[in-house]
C-alpha cells in the first residue's frame, strides 16, 4: 500500500515542474531501512520510467552509518547492467565543488591559506582588482567574487583537448560584474580558481591532492577526479544518456574546469563523505576536518535578502520543513546529482541520475523525491501568516522584468536577456512569478500573497519570496527559498527589459520583411513592365547595400537564438566558431544598417516630390529608424564585439 500511495503521490509531480505542498502526517514513520525501502521503491522506479531516465542511485545515512543504498534502472542499457550502489560510478558534476572547498579548508586548518587574503597572493597570474577590492577565497566559496559567467571550454569533447588548469584559468579570466562579497552569482570559474590555489599551495596536482587527503582516508575506493578515468575504474562507470530511449550513450564528459565538476563516484562512496561531515569530520577513524571547521562551513556568510536561504562556506542553504539543510547539486549534460545534509538530525541524502530525461525530467524528479522525503519523515505545518491589508501598493512596485545575476553582459547578453522573466500582479494584489522552478503541479506559475513589507508567501505552500530595495526605496532584486540560492533575480528597466526589446525587435523585424517583400515585388513589376529606375551609380549602390543590409539584419536576429538556444550548443566544442560567425554577421548588419540610414537620408533630401512620394519617404524613414535601433541592439548587447572570453 505504501508503494502504491507513493507512486500516486509522485504522478502529478513528474508531469509538472514541482510537487504540490504535502500536508504533514499525524505521526511520521521512523526513518529506517524498513520504511525507506518501500518508500523509495514506490517513487524512484516510477519516476525514472515516467521521466525517461535510464538509471539512478539513492543513499541515505543517519547517525554514523548507511541505512539505505539502492540502485534503480540501468548503468548500461545495451548490456542491461543494473545500477549497484557500491560499484556503479556516476558523474557528480558540481557536487565536486564540495571536495574543492574541503581541500581549501584543510589548508586553512594547516595555516597555509587565509580565507580573507587576496587570491593573487597564491597565484602565478593576476586576477585584476575592481571596485577597489580584491577577490578573496571567502568570495570564491560564497560565489560572491562578482565574476561574469564563463562557459567557453568548460567541457571538451576529447581527452586530447584537455589542457593544464593554469592555462585555462589564465586565458579565461572573467569580467567583474559586481563588487566582491555583495551579489551571489554562481561561478564555475571561481571554484576552478580555488582548486588551482589548492594545487599551488599543496604542491600536488588537484586530483592527486583530493585522492590523498579526502578519497583515500574516507575509503572512497571507486571515486576519482582523474580525467579520463583510470583504466581500473572504467568498467564501473555508468553510461550517460540524454534519455533512456536514446539509442547510444553520450561520451564520457570531460570537464576542463576540473575542480568545479570533474568528480566521479558511487552512491556508497558519497555516503562516506556525508558521514564524515555529519560526524565532525571523521569517518572510519580518519579525520578530514575539525568539528569547528565544519561548524564554520555551515554558518551563513551571505544571504540574497535578510532571512532568506543563502550561502554558507561552500555549501548553500536549503532550509525547508523547519529543518536546517545544507547541500549542493551537480549537473553535467546527462548526469544530475543532489546531496543534502540535515546536520541537526544527523541525516544525509544522496541521489544521482545518469540521464537528463524528457524535458530535463531528472532535475524535476530529484527535487520532487527529496521534498517527498522531507514531508514523510520530517512533516511540517507552516505558521499562519496573514496577508497585509493593502497588497496592491507593493504589487505595483514589484511588477516588471528581472534577470539572473548569473550571466555574461558582454558576449552573450542577448541570450541572457531572452531568459528574463516578468512578474505580474492580479487586481487583489497577488503577484505571479513565472519560471520552471516557480510553477505548481498543473504547470501554472505560482501565486504569492504579501505577508510583510515586500515579503511574500506562496499560496498553498510554505515557500517565501522577498524583494530587495536600494537606498531610495526602488526594488532592485528578488529571491525565493523555492529555489536554491545560487543567483538572484535583478530588476531590468527601460529598453534593456525583454518586453521592450521583444516589442521593438518585432516591429523592426516586420519592417525588414515588408521592405524585402515590397522590394522584390516592385523589382518583378518593373522587370515585367520594362521600367528602369533613373538613379545615379552611387544611388544604385546605396540602394543595393540597404537591401542586403535588411537581409543581413534578418539573418542576424534569427541566427542568435537559433544557434544558441540549447545547452549543448552553449557548452559544445563549436561555440567559438559559432560565436565568431555570429560576430561577423553582426558587423555586416551594422554596415548594412548604415546603408539603410544613408538611403533614407537621400530620399528625405529629395522631398515628397521624389519617386513614390510621401509613402516611400515615410517607409524609408521608418526603416532607417529601425536600423538605428538594430545597431543599438547589436552594440549594446555585444552581438559584434569579438569577445572570445565568454
Amino acid at each position: 500500500m505504501n508503494r502504491f500511495i507513493s507512486a500516486l503521490a509522485l504522478l502529478s509531480v513528474l508531469a509538472q515542474p514541482l510537487p504540490a505542498f504535502s500536508a504533514p502526517a499525524a505521526t511520521p514513520p521512523a526513518l529506517s531501512a524498513q520504511d525507506l525501502g518501500p518508500f523509495f521503491d514506490g517513487l524512484v522506479p516510477y519516476a525514472i520510467e515516467r521521466g525517461n531516465i535510464a538509471g539512478a542511485v539513492v543513499t541515505v545515512v543517519k547517525g554514523d552509518k548507511i541505512i539505505f543504498a539502492r540502485g534503480y534502472g540501468y548503468a548500461d542499457k545495451a548490456k542491461h547492467t543494473p545500477v549497484i550502489p557500491d560499484q556503479t560510478m556516476f558523474r557528480i558534476g558540481s557536487v565536486s565543488k564540495l571536495f574543492t572547498w574541503t581541500s581549501v579548508m584543510q589548508l586553512v586548518e594547516a595555516g597555509k591559506l587565509n580565507l580573507d587574503q587576496d587570491v593573487n597572493a597564491y597565484l602565478d597570474f593576476t586576477i585584476p582588482a575592481k571596485y577597489g577590492q580584491p577577490v578573496t577565497l571567502r568570495d570564491l566559496m560564497t560565489h560572491t567574487a562578482g565574476f561574469s559567467e564563463v562557459i567557453r571550454d568548460l567541457f571538451v569533447s576529447k581527452a586530447s583537448q584537455l589542457y593544464p588548469l593554469r592555462q585555462y584559468l589564465a586565458e579565461h579570466v572573467p569580467d567583474r560584474m559586481f563588487p566582491p562579497g555583495k551579489i551571489i552569482a554562481y561561478s564555475n570559474y571561481g571554484a576552478a580558481l580555488a582548486g588551482y590555489i589548492v594545487q599551488r599551495v599543496s604542491g600536488e596536482p588537484y586530483a592527486t591532492y583530493v585522492q590523498r587527503h579526502i578519497l583515500t582516508p574516507l575509503g572512497m575506493t571507486r571515486s576519482t577526479f582523474v580525467q579520463p578515468l583510470p583504466a581500473n575504474l572504467v568498467p564501473y562507470m555508468a553510461k550517460g544518456y540524454t534519455s533512456a530511449s536514446a539509442t547510444k550513450p553520450n561520451p564520457f564528459e570531460l570537464v576542463e574546469a576540473a575542480p568545479a565538476g570533474s568528480g566521479s563516484s558511487t552512491g556508497t562512496d558519497m555516503s562516506h563523505f556525508m558521514l564524515a561531515y555529519l560526524n565532525g569530520g571523521t569517518y572510519g577513524g580518519h579525520r578530514i576536518l575539525k568539528p569547528s571547521t565544519i561548524r564554520e562551513m555551515w554558518t551563513l556568510q551571505v544571504a540574497p535578502a535578510p532571512g532568506m536561504n543563502g550561502y554558507d562556506l561552500g555549501f548553500y542553504q536549503e532550509n525547508r520543513n523547519g529543518q536546517m539543510i545544507v547541500g549542493h547539486a551537480g549537473d553535467t549534460e546527462v548526469f544530475h546529482t543532489d546531496l543534502h545534509l540535515l546536520p541537526r538530525e544527523h541525516v544525509g541524502v544522496f541521489m544521482s541520475f545518469n540521464s537528463a530525461g524528457n524535458a530535463g525530467a531528472a532535475e524535476t524528479v530529484r527535487v520532487a523525491i527529496f521534498r517527498a522525503f522531507l514531508d514523510r519523515y520530517f512533516p511540517y505545518t507552516p505558521p499562519v501568516e496573514a496577508t497585509v491589508s493593502d497588497p496592491q501598493r507593493d504589487a505595483a512596485r514589484v511588477v516588471g522584468w528581472y534577470e539572473s545575476s548569473r550571466r555574461d553582459d558582454r558576449a552573450l547578453s542577448l541570450v541572457y536577456a531572452m531568459g528574463q522573466s516578468m512578474i505580474s500582479a492580479l487586481p487583489n494584489g497577488t503577484i505571479v512569478v513565472p519560471g520552471p522552478l516557480m510553477a505548481d503541479v498543473a504547470g501554472n506559475p505560482l501565486h504569492w500573497r504579501e505577508v510583510g513589507p515586500l515579503y511574500y508567501r506562496q499560496i498553498g505552500g510554505q515557500a517565501h519570496l522577498k524583494f530587495v530595495t536600494d537606498a531610495q526605496g526602488n526594488v532592485v532584486s528578488w529571491t525565493s527559498d523555492q529555489m536554491i540560492p545560487v543567483e538572484i533575480e535583478q530588476r531590468v528597466n527601460g529598453p534593456y527589459a525583454w518586453g521592450s526589446l521583444k516589442e521593438w525587435l518585432t516591429i523592426f523585424f516586420i519592417l525588414l520583411v515588408l521592405s524585402l517583400v515590397i522590394g522584390v515585388g516592385t523589382w518583378i513589376a518593373r522587370w515585367r513592365l520594362g521600367i528602369k529606375l533613373q538613379l545615379s551609380r552611387g544611388q544604385r549602390w546605396i540602394r543595393a547595400l540597404a537591401r542586403i543590409g535588411a537581409l543581413i539584419f534578418l539573418i542576424d536576429f534569427i541566427a542568435w537564438p537559433a544557434a544558441l538556444s540549447s545547452e549543448s550548443a552553449l557548452l559544445g566544442p563549436s561555440l567559438v566558431s559559432t560565436m565568431t560567425t555570429l560576430y561577423v554577421i553582426g558587423v555586416l548588419a551594422i554596415l548594412g544598417g548604415i546603408a539603410m540610414i544613408a538611403e533614407a537620408l537621400l530620399r528625405l533630401k529629395q522631398g515628397p516630390g521624389g519617386r513614390g512620394g510621401w509613402l516611400v519617404m515615410a517607409g524609408k524613414s521608418a526603416l532607417a529608424l529601425g536600423a538605428i535601433y538594430g545597431i543599438w541592439v547589436i552594440v549594446t548587447f555585444g552581438l559584434a564585439n569579438f569577445v572570445t572570453n565568454f
